[in-house]
């Protein structure tokens, strides 16, 4: 027979390249005459199963029952029978002799002899496997004899087959007959071909010929009788010799060995019909039946009866066999979760049970499953999709993630929901690897920067923290523009402590991505002022950053004494060790009820799973994190006002608001409502007048001047920048500040940082009650900390 494969294969056989498979390995066993192989589609490479039967010619008996084979296996559909997929007959001429051959093609499957070793089952997962298995012959035979009053007439362990999903499918009807006992005609075919059955599987009345005693028996009786062969068969590992054989019931379970012995009687009138078996056996009650029965009738269950089967899912698939959980309950889950049956915990069970594939087997089967769950307006599963993203987060590819899952995920930014909202912001942190640097200058800097002024202080914190975070993903000239901006002018200035301290946080953890000119004349300033608020742990912070920002600016000094820096470069020196990594989540739940100016001091140390890199000082006693408690629903909580809800971010360039509000429109998310603008404390008061004060340049060098002031007035046609609007504005002096006059004034350091003289009309006063034309230097002293300048933010 290979070598008349071969020989077809190789061209001599004209009719076999039209069939459209192509034939691989064979088993080592097969029902009767026929042949089983592994195949090929050649269209789009999908596997097959081939099976073949040859003859000398086309009269040949087993050629007849092959026919009748393929003829029924094409014309009786059951989910428990093989599914036909394609059959040819073809003529050859082998050594002179000629030979036809029938092809049959159907899904892919092995011999259930063959699935048995490579499973390797034993004990309670074997015996569960076992029932599930026979439950679903039982129904395919129930449903030949009792619906379509057929008979198979050859049920045993050969003519059983195990598809990938490791169900077990009837096959080999080539002996498969109509059976009706008032009709004389009935039964040819079982009459003409009850020869290929082996003498060891038929019933005491088929192997007597008694086919009066036939008629008179109900139609499932032979295959009743099978039905036990194949018992015996499946428990004891072997295949039945003899008859007698069936007496021997050591191997058989207690529960079933009842059942076993009634389909075995020797009167064929009370043999346990099938369907029966089915009802009423107990051995084929247990968690792993039950549970894929109630997967495939899931549409037929109301919701609390699917809430509770999938809550229970993920661990009760811990009891079950592992490779039947990978190949049976994985790929029922995902089509119902696909097509909208299974409920939002089974999301759950899902990546739970996707946990045991390997990583390919993983991006195969379950990941498109996830991609296509995205789309959904269901926010229970947004929701679940946004908790679990670390768990398949890292085998998006990079496109699918830009195009397919961001899209989507972008929504949840402008969502009504506080909650999603953090989840939507933190879910970032795992997919900003994998966006494209149009994604983030194009929308989600945009919402970021929409987040930091959101009514949640949490969302506020995290939304600062989050860009610390994904800094390094960012291109230089978005750095430039955004973060000094956003950690400065927004996080520096935010009534909530936190708020502060992450901003002070992910200064210090970016601090590699400025140049001596930005830390002197634009953090320190801003940071320094934070040394006097109001917050302990916000001080605390403030000295840290103080002093690391200091270090590098002594560094970058003595770097230029000794002629090592470059001139026009960035500084080059990395910020402190430990502020490297990521910055962990400040809180990891909403809201706070009341006003943030209300809140008590809240240490910003992560409560969440990602240490804080920037160092908590080691002097300062640990603060117990706040809980905060999250409200069943964000939108009837009191509504914190941001304290930077003026300070321009909400002019940005390509209409962020009309981007939100289309968002909004497209996918039914309520738009943000406008916030108030609160009153600090009055100590915090003082803080932000003397934050929203411009600060002079020192001009030690006339090449770091023209840089400034190119810089300046690059900031001019800030419509096209993020954070533009917000950043600090150049002095509107024209002339350098006299550098000689404030150095030697020792009773003023921090004339250097003053704001500038007005810029009215009316004549200066003098230093003394006198109106001397000559304005005193102003200084920034207690007396004027409250004054905000008309150039301030």
């Amino acid at each position: 027979m290979f070598k008349f494969l071969k020989e077809v294969v190789a061209g001599s056989g004209t009719g076999l390249k039209d069939l459209p498979y192509n034939i691989g390995e064979p088993y080592a066993s097969a029902w009767g005459s026929w042949l089983h192989f592994r195949g090929i589609s050649k269209d789009d490479g999908s596997p097959v199963s081939i099976f073949s039967l040859s003859g000398s010619n086309a009269q040949d008996g087993h050629l007849a029952a092959g026919r009748n084979g393929v003829k029924r296996l094409r014309t009786v559909r059951h989910p428990n029978i093989l599914s036909f997929l394609h059959s040819t007959e073809i003529e050859t001429v082998d050594a002179g002799s000629p030979k036809v051959t029938i092809y049959m093609v159907t899904e892919p499957v092995m011999p259930l002899s063959d699935k048995i070793k490579e499973l390797g089952l034993e004990g309670t997962q074997r015996d569960e496997y076992y029932a599930w298995g026979l439950h679903q012959i039982a129904k395919a035979v129930s449903f030949l004899n009792n619906d379509c009053k057929l008979v198979h007439a050859n049920v045993c362990l050969a003519s059983v087959v195990v598809t990938q999903t490791l169900d077990w499918k009837l096959h080999a009807f080539d002996v498969l007959s109509e059976f009706d006992g008032n009709n004389e005609t009935s039964s040819g075919q079982m009459l003409q071909y009850a020869w290929l059955v082996g003498t060891q599987y038929k019933s005491i009345e088929l192997a007597k010929s008694d086919w009066s005693g036939i008629k008179k028996s109900p139609p499932w009786a032979i295959d009743s009788w099978g039905m036990g062969c194949l018992i015996y068969e499946v428990f004891s590992g072997l295949k039945l010799g003899k008859t007698e054989e069936l007496r021997n019931t050591v191997s058989i379970p207690k529960s079933l060995l009842p059942d076993y012995q009634r389909l075995l009687s020797s009167v064929p009138s009370r043999r346990l019909n099938t369907s029966k078996l089915i009802e009423n056996s107990e051995y084929f009650q247990n968690k792993l039946v039950d549970t894929i029965h109630f997967m495939e009738i899931l549409s037929l269950k109301d919701s609390v009866e699917k809430d509770t089967f999938f809550r229970k899912l993920p661990n009760l698939s811990e009891q079950l066999p592992q490779q039947i959980v990978l190949k049976k309950l994985l790929p029922l889950l995902a089509s119902a979760l696909e097509y909208g049956s299974a409920s939002a915990p089974a999301l759950t069970a899902l990546l739970k049970m996707g946990s045991g594939l390997s990583a390919e087997e993983f991006r195969v089967k379950v990941l498109p499953t996830i991609v296509k769950l995205f789309i959904s307006n269901d926010r229970a599963i947004r929701v679940g999709l946004l908790q679990h993203i670390d768990q398949y987060g890292e085998s998006l590819s990079a496109q699918v993630v830009d195009e397919q899952v961001y899209p989507h995920v972008a929504t949840g930014f402008s969502d009504t929901s506080a909650f999603l909202r953090e989840l939507t912001l933190k879910s970032i942190l795992i997919l900003a690897p994998k966006l494209s640097q149009r994604t983030f200058s194009g929308s989600l800097l945009k919402h970021m920067s929409r987040l930091q002024v959101d009514e949640e202080p949490a969302i506020r914190t995290n939304t600062t923290i989050l860009l610390g975070n994904i800094a390094c993903y960012l291109n230089e000239g978005t750095r430039k523009r955004v973060l000094i901006n956003a950690f400065t002018v927004r996080a520096l200035r935010d009534t909530f402590p936190p708020a502060r301290g992450a901003g002070i946080m992910a200064l210090c953890a970016t601090g590699s991505y400025y140049d001596i000119t930005e830390i002197a004349t634009r953090i320190l300033p801003n940071i320094v002022v934070l040394t006097i608020d109001p917050d302990s742990d916000v001080r605390s912070k403030a000295f840290q950053a103080v002093d690391q920002f200091l270090q590098m600016a002594k560094q970058y000094y003595e770097k230029t004494n000794t002629a090592e820096a470059t001139e026009g470069t960035s500084m080059g020196i990395s910020s402190m060790p430990g502020n490297a990594g990521l910055l962990g989540w400040a809180m990891s739940s909403l809201t706070l009820k009341g006003k943030p100016s209300d809140h008590a001091p809240v240490s910003v140390s992560s409560t969440a799973d990602t240490p804080i890199s920037a160092n908590a000082s080691s002097d300062t006693p640990p603060k117990a994190p706040v809980r905060v408690r999250s409200a069943p629903d964000f939108a009837q909580q009191p509504v914190p006002t941001s304290p930077t809800s003026t300070d321009g971010w909400g002019e940005l360039e390509n209409g962020l608001d009309e981007e939100c509000e289309n968002l909004n429109d497209k996918d039914g998310w309520d738009d943000l409502e406008p916030l108030e603008e609160m009153k600090p404390t009055s100590a915090l008061a003082n803080i932000q007048a003397a934050q929203r004060r411009p600060v002079s340049q020192p001009v030690s060098q006339t090449k770091l001047a023209s840089s400034l002031q190119s810089k300046s007035t690059s900031r001019k046609d800030e419509d096209d920048e993020l954070w533009g609007s917000i950043a600090a504005p150049a002095p509107k002096t024209s002339k350098p500040l006299n550098l000689k006059s404030s150095v030697t004034d020792d009773d003023d350091p921090w004339a250097a940082i003053a704001a500038p003289a007005p810029t009215s009309k009316a004549k200066p006063l003098s230093s003394g009650r006198g109106r001397s034309a000559k304005a005193a230097a102003p200084k920034l002293g207690a007396q004027r900390i409250n004054r905000t300048t008309s150039s301030g933010m």
